[in-house]
């Protein structure tokens, strides 16, 4: 998230910032649809989300090295559609299970802010 930008942004501007410490689950969540390259990841993530998320490669790339490390993704060289060599990520059993963890925290969140905007007087 670049905070200098979002004290700029004018309110007929829409903030495509991935919301801080949700990356990761958007990440595993893109994997369990299929393996992926990081270029498609991000694309995945800005076509889903119809253009209101947008990941930035350099925060992508972090993350997914992050995650490797964690084990809960396998990454392997392969060839694309365009010929050309990049890392493909699997998402492992432990990141699946990451996965289901991720997801219920954020619907337990969701549902709190949910509450306090629906919240009156």
């Amino acid at each position: 998230m670049n905070a200098s930008r979002n004290r700029t942004r004018r309110m007929d501007q829409p903030n495509t910032d991935v919301i801080q410490g949700t990356l990761d689950l958007l990440i595993l969540k893109t994997l369990s649809l299929q393996p992926m390259h990081g270029f498609g990841i991000a694309r995945r993530v800005e076509d889903i989300s119809r253009g209101v998320f947008k990941v930035n490669p350099g925060s992508l790339l972090v993350a997914l090295q992050r995650l490797e490390r964690q084990g809960w993704l396998d990454a392997e060289w392969r060839q694309t559609e365009n010929a050309r060599r990049a890392k493909f990520y699997t998402l492992t059993r432990a990141g699946r299970k990451q996965l289901d963890f991720e997801t219920a925290d954020w619907r337990r969140r969701a549902n709190a802010v949910a509450r306090l905007l629906s919240a009156e007087g």
